[in-house]
């Protein structure tokens, strides 16, 4: 059997510029063998199977990864996994791609072959070792292999990750930042690279790098002036505080991180790094002891004025977390009085109920009703009702939310319908049943 591509399809899928039009009705043959039954895509990795058959192995894992134990192909219950590299099948390909580059095909490149379980084991094995003697130029040998490895493909990533580095990498972390951050800096921040893609961790490295000495060196490098030490570093601290308040507390005693935390907000690095931020802030404003000293220290940097700039044009992501962190910080009374007084608070909440996500209108309406409630002079309310938080709340009464939300929504309203007869152009006639209903 013959399958057809089109040269101008060929030619976007090798990443090429499409043909002139005037060749556009060329036609290339593709044989059915050097396509994944799976995929029907170009192979680029061909291995087979206990049954004979060959499948592209990204294809393959995926297919028995979701728990299948079947041939898809032949429908046989596989007696192993075991995936053999069909070189044969490969170099064919290859040879057909270099046949055929003048339709824009690449030549695949040969695949790496994937670690394996064993190899991760003994690279664990020689960091500890390297560990133990302060060998910190070993360390970092092994460490980068590590990174090698997982830049060749996920499935590296994956086996590495489940054959417990991540437990051996905390443990150097912790060693090396307790001997001097300055001196073993290329080590530590390899490692922390290496960390952020290994979360959630298992208790032990949770231990680790909860550890004083490990939180000062993610400090270390989050105050830094290294754009990507700093990334890195928040990555990993927003996966860290999200496991244990205990991490929070800790890390908020040390000097300089709010600071440090707030101008990765205010000068970007990219969107990663910011949402990843605003996360961390979220984690170390969130309901405990401590929270409300912290809170105002955000308040005094000017947190509340950045967060709504981010505000008004953020995607999702963004504004789920912005919000809350928004929410959080109106929970103490330095926020709420700076919110109140800040020009863009009631338009730009009021815009996001509704608009953005479940998750955002939660948290739109809780900034809301804490910025209204106890508010004596009225100043609040009326400019809420200007932007149209009335008719906002009713229709989220109506589409209906969640319980907690709904009490919120259903006391806020009570809260403006008092200052309600201060607009001559509010419309009088609005349908009130919906409130009416909830009380």
């Amino acid at each position: 059997m013959i399958l057809y591509w089109r040269r101008r399809r060929a030619g976007r899928r090798a990443g090429k510029k499409e043909l002139s039009a005037g060749n556009s009705d060329m036609e290339l043959t593709v044989p059915t063998h050097f396509r994944c039954p799976i995929t029907l895509d170009l192979m680029k990795d061909p291995v087979t199977l206990s049954t004979g058959i060959t499948y592209d192995r990204e294809s393959i894992e995926k297919w028995i990864e979701a728990g299948n134990q079947t041939c898809p192909v032949s429908n046989q219950v596989l007696r192993t996994f075991d995936q053999i590299p069909n070189h044969s099948i490969r170099k064919m390909i290859q040879n057909w791609c270099v046949e055929n580059s003048s339709y824009g095909i690449e030549r695949i490149p040969t695949p790496r072959i994937p670690v394996t379980p064993y190899e991760v084991s003994e690279i664990c094995s020689r960091i500890t070792a390297a560990t133990q003697r302060g060998d910190a130029k070993r360390c970092l040998e092994l460490v980068l292999k590590i990174k090698k490895w997982a830049k060749e493909s996920e499935r590296n990533k994956r086996c590495v990750a489940e054959n417990g580095t991540g437990c051996v990498l905390a443990s150097t972390f912790e060693s090396f930042a307790a001997i001097s951050i300055e001196k073993n800096a290329d080590l530590l921040m390899e490692i922390l690279w290496a960390l952020t893609w290994m979360f959630p961790v298992g208790s032990e490295s949770q231990s680790k790098l909860g550890s004083a000495s490990s939180l000062r060196c993610m400090a270390w490098f989050l105050k830094g002036e290294d754009l990507s030490a700093k990334q890195t570093s928040v990555l990993a601290l927003k996966e860290l505080l999200a496991l244990d308040q205990r991490h929070v507390n800790a890390f908020a005693e040390i000097e300089g991180v709010v600071e440090a935390l707030v101008k990765i907000i205010k000068e970007p690095i990219c969107p990663k790094a910011t949402k990843a931020s605003l996360m961390a802030i979220y984690y170390m404003i969130s309901p405990s002891a401590i929270s409300e000293k912290i809170a105002s220290r955000f308040v005094e940097m000017g947190l509340i004025t950045l967060i709504l700039e981010i505000l008004v044009d953020a995607d999702r992501s963004t504004s789920e977390k912005a919000l809350g962190v928004l929410d959080g910080i109106c929970s103490c009374d330095e926020g709420r009085e700076e919110a109140r007084n800040h020009a863009l608070t009631m338009p730009v909440c009021v815009k996001k109920i509704l608009r953005v996500s479940e998750k955002a209108t939660e948290f739109s309406i809780s900034i809301l009703w804490k910025l209204c409630k106890n508010n004596e002079d009225g100043g609040v309310q009326v400019e809420a009702i200007r932007v149209g938080a009335f008719q906002k709340l009713l229709l989220v009464l109506q589409v209906g939310c969640g319980e907690r939300t709904k009490e919120k929504a259903t006391e806020l309203l009570k809260l403006l319908n008092q200052y309600r007869d201060r607009f001559d152009c509010f419309d009088s006639s609005m349908d009130f049943k919906y409130l009416k209903r909830s009380y």
